[in-house]
């Protein structure tokens, strides 16, 4: 009896995905500078990076990393709990927790095992899991590899949260959301979802990813943008990479929660720490971000600008007050011509396609930094209008 190839039906996966125009491909950056990228030897000004405060190349956190990475080198050579938890790893947890209000923050290596250790170390076959129907992929992996029951609820709809809730009963209950919707740039009613959850005996999970640094008092996040406390919402992970321009992630909580992840969280226990040059680069990022509020200024009056200008030109936007602003084409064949049209007019905005997106919600994501200025607004805004026409 012969068996099916498994090579072979993946790649009829892959062929069938590129026939109905969703195939994802690969590009090589060549060179960075600031907003600007090289690709293919072509600098194109870049409308889809999420590095939202312009941090990456900030001259202080480059001088940073490479100082650690004189003193420490360069990986961290072992797991948090063998002997890679060094003293900037220390350092960045302590301060990360003072700067979103926690007692605690325990680090990880991205923001995908972040989400999987601390769901899969809370969740198990006998709890349910209550999600926004747009959460990132991380959060809804990380209910399903944990064998809980995983119910949706409709997208930042606090009662249709609280519906799944109420019919989940004799079962411990948690529920999860983005803090900031990363295809959609909109954000979770978070004080309704901590009401629901404060009602019906549910653990709150915040993943804000793409509201640190962005959103609240001196870039705390959407959590304390919304008035929240740790009592209020237990279990809060954002990342490193998007708004601070670094990598990595964190959790962070209660003294209870880190002791517990510590010891269940398996995407801690058994993956090697971050480098710790990278953890003080990110301290030096943090710190710009913190005191730094001209960035948050001026990022809000660039976003003003292009929805006024986006508005004006009759451009499908979605809502959205962050820096993430996605122009809604829906068909993905359109997006993509879209998409061409614009690098030829030396702009790089990303055609963002099923499944990352519902079906007919194709778009351009546009993504805008305190590293642009007006007239690169001004110039995105010049070419969306041709293109949108043209594709």
């Amino acid at each position: 009896m012969s068996h099916p190839d498994l090579l072979h039906a993946l790649a009829a996966r892959t062929a069938r995905r590129e026939r109905e125009g969703l195939l994802r491909r690969l590009r090589v950056v060549e060179e960075i500078c600031g907003t600007r990228v090289v690709i293919n030897g072509r600098e194109l000004l870049n409308f889809c990076s999420n590095d939202y405060l312009g941090l990456a190349q900030h001259p202080e956190v480059v001088a940073a990393l490479k100082r650690a990475a004189d003193e420490y080198g360069v990986g961290a050579t072992a797991a948090h709990l063998v002997c890679g938890h060094q003293r900037e790893h220390a350092m960045l947890e302590e301060e990360l927790a003072d700067w979103t209000g926690r007692e605690r923050a325990l680090l990880f290596s991205s923001g995908w095992l972040a989400n999987l250790g601390a769901m899969q170390a809370l969740l198990d076959d006998k709890t349910v899991c209550v999600q926004d129907k747009l959460n990132h992929a991380s959060l809804l992996d990380a209910a399903k590899l944990a064998g809980c029951t995983l119910k949706r609820y409709r997208h930042a709809d606090a009662e249709s949260a609280a519906r799944q809730l109420a019919s989940a009963t004799l079962a411990a209950m948690l529920l999860a959301t983005d803090g900031v919707f990363s295809m959609d740039g909109d954000i979770a009613p978070l004080r309704e979802l901590a009401s629901v959850c404060a009602r019906e005996g549910a653990t709150l999970v915040i993943d804000d990813a793409h509201g640190l640094g962005v959103l609240g008092k001196n870039g705390a996040g959407s959590v304390i943008e919304a008035g929240l406390t740790q009592a209020d919402a237990s279990v809060l992970m954002a990342t490193l990479g998007k708004a601070l321009g670094c990598a990595g992630a964190f959790v962070a909580g209660s003294r209870e929660l880190i002791d517990g992840l510590t010891q269940f969280a398996r995407t801690f226990v058994y993956t090697t720490a971050m480098p710790p040059a990278l953890a003080a680069a990110t301290r030096t990022a943090m710190r710009l971000a913190r005191n730094e509020s001209w960035r948050r200024e001026k990022l809000q009056k660039l976003i003003a600008r292009f929805r006024a200008g986006a508005l004006e030109l009759g451009l499908p936007l979605a809502d959205s007050r962050t820096p993430i602003q996605p122009v809604v084409l829906g068909d993905p064949a359109r997006t993509l011509q879209a998409s061409a049209i614009l690098e030829e007019r030396g702009i790089l905005v990303t055609a963002i396609r099923p499944p990352t997106v519902p079906k007919d919600t194709a778009r351009l994501r546009v993504t805008l930094s305190s590293a642009h200025e007006e007239a690169d607004v001004d110039t995105l805004l010049d070419a969306l209008s041709n293109t949108v026409r043209a594709a």
